[in-house]
């Protein structure tokens, strides 16, 4: 969300999205920082948005908004602080240096956007950095780093959104993919959220609230999903009681990594249903 705008925080106590980040970077002009910092930090602060988890997108240090936002935001109550284009861990204890200085509580956490070529060579660092919490792939800008080309299916960016995945999995920690920038193709829209999904991504950042009830679909588990998932843990708990150590569920043999999986649909399912 645009911080600048009143109206788009105002819209977004209504948006069924699970969290919110209120930008302060790319979506605001430069003669509209102060206002937006100033709007972004009220609206973490104000208890309007539900459960959601709200988080404020802060400008680079090495812009002249930099330090005063990750200063604010610091102390705001935001849930993160969201650092674009970072580049490794020394990058990131600048970030928290400032957060501490600021007298920032001490678990806020850190969502690192991967965007640049020195971001994927030193992900496994950054998703390790105590403070971070998730990585946001930027796909825009990796793309104009890259000089590629933003295509469908992505095939150029593929290798980059797994070495990302794979560390945020490594560190044990949540990873969200990059927009999408064509509000009005929703067929194009849903195509990569469901290639994320597949990928195994936590979930993908928007940039318009039409695009919410797609994201909301594709990562929900399906009813017969959930249905499958059910079956997978009934049948490994009838084993058990048995003292069977081999358990098929429709045909097929399934191990303990099935049922841990089927665990984890359901936690998403019954997560859903608690947000309503």
């Amino acid at each position: 969300m645009p911080s600048s705008n009143a109206r788009a925080l105002e819209k977004a106590k209504t948006i069924p999205a699970d969290g919110i980040i209120f930008d302060l970077e790319d979506a605001v002009a430069p003669d509209a920082k102060d206002v937006a910092r100033e709007q972004a930090c009220a609206a973490v602060g104000s208890g309007e948005y539900g459960d959601r988890t709200l988080t404020i997108r802060c400008n680079g240090l090495d812009t002249p908004w930099g330090a005063a936002d990750l200063a604010a935001a610091g102390r705001s109550g935001a849930a993160a602080v969201v650092i674009p284009k970072v580049s490794g861990p020394d990058h990131l204890r600048q970030v928290v240096n400032t957060l501490e200085d600021a007298g920032a509580p001490a678990d806020l956490a850190v969502w690192a956007m991967v965007e640049t070529p020195a971001a994927v060579f030193a992900v496994r660092e950054i998703a390790g950095f105590e403070r971070v919490s998730v990585l946001v792939l930027g796909t825009n800008d990796l793309v104009k780093e890259l000089r590629a080309q933003l295509v469908p299916g992505r095939a150029p960016l593929l290798p980059h959104l797994a070495t990302t995945l794979l560390a945020a999995r490594e560190a044990g920690i949540a990873v969200l993919d990059g927009v999408y920038n064509d509000v009005k193709d929703a067929e194009g829209f849903e195509a990569e959220c469901r290639q994320g999904m597949q990928m195994g991504f936590d979930g993908k950042t928007l940039i318009h609230p039409s695009q919410v009830e797609v994201a909301n679909r594709v990562w929900a588990p399906s009813e017969d999903e959930v249905t499958h998932a059910r079956a997978v843990i009934d049948a490994f708990e009838e084993a058990e009681r048995d003292g069977r150590g081999v358990v098929t569920v429709d045909g097929r043999m399934v191990e303990n990594l099935h049922r841990d999986i089927a665990l984890r649909v359901l936690a998403t399912a019954e997560a859903i249903a608690v947000r309503g």
